[in-house]
């Protein structure tokens, strides 16, 4: 069966998305979770450990502390109050730190440092994979084991005001909570407000145990302006504030002889340097933790903070509360929150800790006795018991106190192991998923690279043996087979696996499919045995010596993408990523130097043969032609090193990656407050540019459209506060700017209207390349304005550097050097992986930049917000590859193949990355430094894998509107196109 090459590679992009999705949903590991499906109850609770007698009661300590208020405050870094800013930041907060009755940690949050997993490690007291980061979005009921169940369940009274996301992960749990929407992030004002105007009236009542604040106002001015903007210091002040009305209002409630209170100030992730969070760096996972209390003793002065893990305020409060602990909960009692209680409470207090660590512990590792915090608790507690015997005969030597003191310390040594082993297993994994999905994938890439020959031929065809793979025997045998390996995995498997849960029908296709790609691998395979298959009868690239020929130009793609995906193996490649693609977008610039001098110089001169005139044309020579002609020849010879010039300033532009992310770069210098004046006068200048650069092949309708658009771009900068109009005060108040933004939505939409309408009247009206060619600019100009809108100002040189550079390689070097479809689609890539970068992107991901998806938006809507938030990252490949479509398609007399051969190349460089990276995650899925960085590349690979066939899929449609006979468009392939 013949299918156009474009067609192919779709179908093969599509089933890899299937492939793809199928493995995330194995990988990304389920929490670990106690065997046992109920809570924890406190009739379930160990006995207090004794030697030679019967079992001592089950009893808890008396809990620590009345009532609790936990102030939350979202993207709080620990530098922004133990720092040397703190004292200006937060001076009260400050100065119970120095001298008042507290306790002060940096709590370190595991990654991924976003909201709702964070909130599920606060409450839990688990370590949240990456699959919340999706379900951040929509959280929801958390149905696990928890701190807050634990405290309905005890009959305590909780109040909750501040972020939705307690209350969608908390429903009918707290007796009174209003929610602000935490994803509106243009909003830091309201959004505090709403949760400071209950204190005065709850801080009153005596009808709460639990209080809970979640303040968003710091996060949400971190994802816009940084934080080193002027507005934090302000909402660092305002938090103090509440935190000082909070401690004097629980002074003033504080009763002779009753429990104290507990004042807990937090954070549930930092903020990077450039204001957004999810990523593992310093400034992301330290957060600090101040316990206030009167139970505490008083400081004498500034302490270093002590360091412990975010989960281990769960078993804190627990205990302080008198909870069960949950049951998969990993963290260890802050020692010194018990630090007064008497010797026996506390050994109880870590007892009751071990034995939870202990029984989860079980339940997660067969192999459970040889950890070695495992058997040191076994130790402690035997030691526990012969400590309680002789306290319970009466013993009061300092003998004895010196032995519960190294129980303690025993008790101590073991936690930490037994949380340490469960921390390092981070979760269980679907594996059978995981390998279907593999398999998948694997199976796919092979296809695809054994038609290499045939999809990149002149007829950009490919012949698939699928009827004689459908019909032939070891297709039937391979479906009993995987069939029946099917049944013995689901009936055998330990834990559920997610394919096992698919019905039969499912199954069962992709059983078949997965057995019909292996025989036609097989059929394909035995075509291809001959060392070097003729095409048609044809080699179309032996050279005149009947040798393999490769050129330097092909040779550079070929080795720098080879050698691009050899780097992933390395997460130090992968974190300085962007470090790679300069080095081969360089590289490539010199490359394309080299082919312009050796056409317009060598030639030449070659031409000329003996003759002596002058290479350049002599001054009397007026003609037309000639002028043009050496107009066009120095702008050839000038595109690569101005190209060379633009990469080097955008690498200045936003530091990315993880070394030297945190060194200052030029956009956080044009943000600054003093510069904004010369960052206007930029933006203006880029508005300007980017309209004369899309404007070209635009009808006069569009053309109008786009000028009011741009100029509605500057106007919704200038609402929100970032650019200035010269009529404006830099200190004037800001607006969100909604109307601006709609504003240009409306010609966005208009454009993308007009483009439409002509591309659709050219496939169906009437067959005109001119209206189909302008009706895909017009769409790519839309585009164009879209990503204008949502680019940050500073950031608006990538995209007119970008618009530059594609017009001067368009019209002086692709056309001009005769580059075939396989070549121009592997510098598209290369330019597109470039510009991702140089937009501030990286592989963390901290660098996704939320706020976008607000433009235009008065407050959250998932769909469109997700939508905006994904175009603004993948801005640089998506433009680049929007591009390609619009270049290939508009080439006259190549244009069927060349685009069959640009959807092929397309579809091959983003699906060997995707395979790489498979392998890896699978492989290094149990360590945790090397997990938590392939993770996130990979959701960005899978990302642009899905872009990827979207645009394969306009390929085709562009392919179809377009299919004369094939014969007539015949091309002669490099040596690239049949390698």
């Amino acid at each position: 069966m013949k299918v156009r090459s474009s067609v192919f590679a779709s179908f093969i992009l599509i089933c890899e998305v299937v492939g793809v999705a199928l493995f995330l949903r194995g990988f990304f590991p389920v929490p670990l979770k106690s065997s046992v499906s109920s809570k924890s109850k406190l009739s379930d609770l160990p006995a207090e450990p004794q030697t030679g007698g019967s079992p001592n009661s089950s009893r808890l300590p008396e809990p620590l502390f009345k009532r609790v208020v936990i102030m939350l405050v979202d993207a709080l870094r620990e530098d922004f109050v133990f720092g040397a800013s703190g004292r200006r930041n937060m001076p009260y907060t400050r100065h119970l730190v120095e001298r008042g009755t507290t306790h002060s940690y940096v709590a370190k949050a595991r990654p991924p440092t976003v909201t709702m997993p964070r909130i599920k490690a606060l409450t839990t007291g688990s370590i949240p994979g990456f699959i919340d980061v999706v379900m951040n979005l929509n959280s929801p009921a958390l149905l696990e084991d928890n701190l807050v169940w634990q405290a309905k369940a005890a009959g305590k009274r909780m109040v909750f005001y501040g972020d939705d996301t307690w209350v969608r992960l908390f429903p009918k749990h707290f007796m009174e909570h209003d929610g602000t929407t935490s994803f509106f992030v243009s909003d830091y004002t309201e959004v505090d407000n709403n949760v400071t105007r209950h204190l005065d009236s709850t801080l009153k009542r005596d009808d709460w145990d639990i209080l809970i604040l979640h303040y968003l106002g710091l996060d949400h001015i971190g994802h816009i302006s940084g934080p080193h903007s002027s507005l934090i210091q302000p909402k660092l002040l305002e938090m103090d504030d509440v935190l000082k009305k909070i401690h004097s209002a629980l002074i003033s409630k504080e009763a002779e002889g009753s429990l104290p209170y507990l004042l807990v100030l937090c954070g549930d992730h930092g903020m990077s340097e450039t204001g957004s969070h999810g990523g593992s760096s310093e400034l992301e996972v330290n957060t600090p933790l101040v316990l206030i209390s009167p139970a505490f003793k008083r400081k004498v002065g500034m302490e270093k903070p002590g360091v412990v893990e975010q989960v281990d305020l769960t078993p804190t409060l627990a205990l302080g509360l008198g909870l069960p602990i949950s049951q998969n909960s990993v963290g260890r009692i802050i020692p010194g929150v018990m630090e007064d209680s008497s010797l026996r409470d506390q050994l109880r207090f870590l007892h009751l800790n071990g034995h939870q660590l202990s029984c989860l512990l079980k339940d997660s590792t067969p192999d459970y006795e040889k950890e070695a915090g495992f058997e040191q608790f076994r130790v402690a507690e035997r030691a526990h018991g012969s400590w309680m015997k002789l306290f319970l005969e009466g013993n009061t030597s300092e003998v004895l106190t010196n032995m519960g003191k190294k129980v303690l310390k025993q008790y101590l040594e073991a936690m930490a192991a037994m949380s340490a082993a469960l921390s390092r297993q981070l979760g269980k994994y679907d594996m059978y998923s995981m390998v279907a999905g593999m398999v998948f994938v694997f199976q796919l890439l092979l296809v695809l690279l054994l038609a290499m020959p045939e999809a990149l031929s002149g007829e950009a065809s490919v012949d698939l043996p699928v009827l004689s793979a459908l019909l032939s025997l070891p297709f039937y045998l391979l479906c009993l087979l995987l069939a029946s390996v099917h049944v013995l995995v689901c009936t055998s498997a330990e834990s559920s696996c997610y394919f096992c849960s698919l019905s039969w029908g499912l199954v069962f296709a992709a059983v078949a499919f997965s057995s019909a790609m292996f025989c036609i691998l097989v059929s394909m395979a035995t075509r291809r045995l001959p060392p070097w298959p003729t095409i048609h009868g044809k080699s179309p690239s032996r050279s005149g010596g009947g040798e393999w020929s490769l050129s330097e130009l092909d040779a550079l793609l070929l080795a720098g993408t080879v050698g691009h995906t050899l780097s992933l193996a390395a997460s130090s490649f992968v974190e300085e990523e962007h470090q790679t693609w300069y080095f081969l977008l360089n590289t490539l610039c010199l490359a394309i130097f080299q082919d312009v001098c050796r056409k317009y110089f060598r030639e030449q001169r070659r031409g000329h043969g003996d003759d002596e005139e002058p290479i350049l044309p002599s001054k009397d020579r007026r003609h037309p032609e000639a002028e043009v002609a050496r107009s066009e020849k120095w702008l050839a010879l000038a595109t690569p090193p101005f190209t060379l010039v633009c990469c080097r300033l955008l690498r200045s532009l936003n530091q990315t990656g993880v070394q030297w992310a945190h060194l200052p770069d030029v956009g956080h210098w044009l943000n600054s407050s003093e510069h904004r004046t010369l960052l206007s006068l930029l933006a203006a200048f880029c508005l300007v540019l980017i309209y004369l650069l899309v404007q070209r092949r635009c009808s006069w309708v569009s053309k109008v459209a786009l000028a009011l658009g741009l100029l509605g771009v500057y106007s919704y900068r200038a609402a929100v506060g970032y650019v200035l109009f010269p009529w404006q005060h830099s200190g004037q108040t800001t607006s969100k700017g909604t109307v601006e933004a709609r504003f240009v939505y409306v010609f966005i939409l208009g454009i993308f209207f007009i483009g439409t309408k002509d591309l659709l009247r050219s496939q169906i009206v009437t067959a005109d390349a001119k209206l189909r060619s302008r009706g895909l600019w017009e769409i790519y100009s839309g585009l164009v304005l879209l990503v204008t809108l949502l680019f940050r100002a500073h950031n608006l040189p990538v995209l007119c550097c970008c618009l530059l550079i594609q017009t001067l390689m368009a019209q002086f070097i692709w056309k001009k050097l005769h580059y075939d479809a396989a070549q121009t689609t592997i510098m598209h890539y290369w330019f597109g992986q470039a510009f991702f970068y140089f937009q501030g992107n990286s592989n963390n991901i901290a660098t996704v930049d939320i706020s976008v998806g607000f433009v235009g938006l008065e407050s959250y809507v998932e769909a469109p917000a997700v939508l905006l938030t994904a175009l603004s990252t993948y801005a640089g490949p998506l433009l680049w590859a929007c591009h390609l479509v619009c270049f290939l398609s508009s080439q006259r007399g190549r244009s069927p193949v060349a685009v069959g051969h640009g959807c092929y190349c397309l579809a091959l460089l983003r699906s060997v990355p995707v395979a790489v990276y498979i392998v890896l995650v699978t492989a290094l899925r149990y360590h945790l430094f090397i997990w938590s960085v392939f993770s996130p590349k990979l959701l960005y690979e899978s990302m642009h894998l899905l872009l990827t066939a979207g645009v394969c899929l306009f390929f085709n449609t562009m392919e179809q509107s377009h299919s004369p006979n094939p014969a007539s468009h015949l091309v002669s392939p490099t040596p690239l196109t049949c390698l």
